[in-house]
């Protein structure tokens, strides 16, 4: 039996200098703004930094020497296992993204109908979700609010930017006090027409009226308020966006739309576009090339799919044939 000494006593004081100086290499990186710190780790036994995580067995094992370096390593992922992409995504444990379309903007807690806690205990699930969703008056507005416009913008096939930003519109509004003795479903017309009229998206005012069931005019009255008061500031409507909206409707080929787009455009050159109703124009525009390309649509048919009146069609037809030097 050796005495404890010389090369042992040499290496074991190296082994102690190595845990020592792994304790001290274990040390926080500087931390770079916007980032999370990073730890670096040294193997005692090697000086390796070769290190793999284990999250099946709970370790760190050093790469070089196998040297196991913690056993209660924490998993970062999921409790469960997914085989294809289409299961991940299923599984994914993340909510709805937040927005504004909704009045809370989706950051509730909703409470399940099984009306019972994590011990059993049953819940007054009416009393609280109301208390989980609705908490002021201004709560209960923009609940009552963010549903009207969802109701409009399913019925007239609004996409979702447009019901996102007159949702912002109608929030701008109830900040600014100018719900506050008015409709709110007035209101809120008149903040989808806003938005649609901003992104350009072919929407009247009275389709937007006739689908919120309110009086155009008043629809109209709330929408110069929140131009005034919000200093929204709206392009000018173009009609060739309308083209496609009442060809499809009125089952008019691709030809003769790409024909109603250049007699557009030759009486925007001529100045005949300006200050007219977009629909109007565009509905003139389509029965023009309607008769340039020998397809069978009166001005009535157009008339009635545009929401204008016959005599408006008439009108801007004969505007655009004087004009152009048309033989139509």
């Amino acid at each position: 039996m050796r005495a404890f000494g010389g090369t042992d006593s040499t290496r074991f004081d190296g082994q102690i200098e190595a845990r020592e100086s792994w304790k001290a290499n274990l040390t926080t990186t500087p931390s770079v703004p916007g980032r999370n710190p990073s730890r670096v780790h040294v193997c005692p036994e090697c000086g390796g930094v070769n290190l793999i995580e284990d999250f099946d067995q709970g370790e760190t094992i050093c790469q070089d020497c196998g040297l196991v370096l913690s056993q209660n390593l924490m998993s970062r992922g999921p409790e469960w296992r997914a085989f294809t992409k289409e299961e991940k995504d299923e599984r994914g444990r993340v909510g709805i993204p937040t927005s504004f379309s909704i009045h809370d903007k989706g950051l509730s807690t909703v409470i399940d109908r099984v009306n019972r806690d994590a011990f059993g205990r049953q819940l007054p699930m009416e009393k609280w979700q109301i208390r989980t969703r609705v908490h002021s008056s201004s709560d209960r507005n923009l609940a009552q609010a963010m549903a009207e416009l969802d109701r409009l913008t399913d019925k007239l096939h609004v996409p979702a930017n447009v019901k996102e930003n007159s949702a912002i519109v109608y929030r701008k509004a109830l900040d600014n006090g100018l719900v506050r003795g008015r409709s709110i479903a007035a209101i809120a017309a008149a903040s989808l027409y806003a938005a649609c009229r901003s992104s350009e998206t072919p929407r009247t005012l009275k389709e937007v009226a006739a689908a919120s069931r309110i009086k155009k005019k008043d629809v109209a009255r709330c929408y110069r308020l929140l131009l005034r008061e919000l200093e929204i500031s709206m392009p000018v409507e173009d009609p060739i966006r309308c083209i496609s909206k009442i060809a499809s409707r009125a089952e008019i080929s691709m030809q003769t739309q790409q024909s109603a787009i250049r007699v557009l455009k030759d009486a925007r050159k001529k100045g005949v576009v300006a200050g007219k109703d977009p629909m109007g124009l565009a509905a003139a525009a389509l029965y023009v090339a309607c008769v340039l390309q020998n397809e069978k649509k009166t001005q009535k048919e157009i008339a009635e799919i545009a929401n204008v009146t016959e005599v408006t069609v008439r009108n801007r037809y004969k505007g655009l044939k004087d004009s152009l030097g048309l033989a139509a």
